[in-house]
């Protein structure tokens, strides 16, 4: 029998998923075999980025191993985000080999409308009458 590996070159990246919800981003990713202490998360600005190491596991030395295809090694994922979220609010939770990342959108500066105070055409400010000094 030949053993037969994928070429650890190529190395891996976790399937991921995102969609957007009208006040959040959900970004899901499968990382199975993984512990949650092997995964590192961190938004700056508009991308999140999830990275870690999957590590092998110990040498099989059975006569019937033949074919490897799982892929081990460190991996690193960069998401640009659509928009600014709120990097105090995002929370993650990873259960059963997926990981998911809440990032609720930031909330937006909404302008401040200004009043403007116009003088109408054709009008005279009255100068103001000083007041008398009393005695």
């Amino acid at each position: 029998m030949t053993w037969r590996r994928l070429p650890t070159e190529m190395g891996w990246a976790p399937a991921i998923e995102m969609f957007e919800k009208e006040d959040k981003y959900v970004i899901k990713a499968e990382l199975p075999g993984m512990k949650k202490e092997e995964i590192d998360i961190s938004v700056i600005g508009d991308t999140l980025t999830i990275k870690g190491e999957r590590k092998a596991e110990t040498e099989v030395k059975e006569e019937d191993y033949y074919c490897c295809e799982r892929s081990y090694g460190s991996f690193f994922r960069s998401i640009a985000l659509p928009s600014t979220v709120d990097a105090d609010k995002i929370k993650a939770s990873y259960e059963e080999g997926v990981l998911e990342v809440t990032l609720p959108k930031a909330v937006k500066v909404k302008p401040k409308k200004i009043a403007l105070s116009a003088k109408e055409a054709g009008t005279v400010e009255k100068p103001k009458k000083k007041a008398k000094a009393s005695k």
